[in-house]
């Protein structure tokens, strides 16, 4: 068995009003504070709760796509409806992409109609990780889910039933100095954690819920969720 993403978790002081705003923006239905894809996504979003502040840049966000610059413009106008704002990470006054913020400042980007690397993809475009090419590998082994890019470091998978990428944009990235906010959650077997070590992960321990805690090769925190 090859374990499968279930879920991207997202550390949130107040959950249910990150599963609101995203609600809104994605159109996706909710079950308590878990959006379920109405699209191709193949996982579903967690916000689960926390008592730290975000204090720093995620590692990870979400690019969401266009079909004309008025429909770019109509989502970004969503979101600042919904409780969302303008952020500056550093991007070039050139760029076409609109840089976003949720309610407790979660980044993510509404990409310009016409982006040919997210051709193909749905509303939700990609996951954008910092990280290096090796844990790119990485993932595309644990997930089974074939590399769409291996290029200068750069590297995205993406699942053979479609959905979004997720990329990792290689050197140079942040050093990470913190638990990550933003994480995956696979299911699978103990077998699978084995395997999964076998490829590169670490185990850190046993979490709630039969899960295992593991890091990948970049030490960015995920969890294996196994059945009882």
């Amino acid at each position: 068995m090859t374990a499968t993403l279930h879920a991207v978790c997202i550390d949130a002081n107040d959950p249910d009003r990150l599963t609101r705003f995203w609600a809104g923006i994605l159109g996706w239905e909710t079950d308590g504070t878990v959006l379920v894809p109405t699209d191709d996504t193949g996982f579903r979003i967690r916000f689960t709760h926390t008592g730290e502040k975000k204090s720093r840049k995620n590692h990870a966000h979400f690019d969401l796509t266009s079909t004309s610059a008025e429909d770019q413009r109509r989502t970004v106008a969503k979101a600042i409806e919904l409780g969302g704002r303008h952020v500056d990470i550093g991007q070039r006054p050139e760029e076409e992409h609109v840089v976003l913020a949720d309610p407790e400042g979660n980044e993510f980007c509404v990409i310009e109609p016409g982006n040919d690397f997210l051709a193909g993809c749905g509303f939700v475009g990609a996951l954008a990780c910092d990280g290096s090419q090796e844990v790119g590998y990485f993932w595309s082994k644990a997930l089974d889910w074939p590399l769409v890019w291996d290029r200068d470091q750069e590297t995205a998978i993406r699942s053979p039933r479609g959905g979004p990428k997720i990329t990792w944009g290689g050197p140079p990235f942040d050093p990470k100095t913190a638990k990550r906010r933003v994480r995956f959650a696979v299911s699978g077997l103990l077998s699978d954690v084995d395997r999964l070590v076998s490829l590169g992960a670490t185990r850190l321990g046993a979490g709630e819920g039969g899960q295992v805690e593991m890091a990948d090769p970049d030490g960015n925190e995920f969890s294996v969720v196994v059945p009882g």
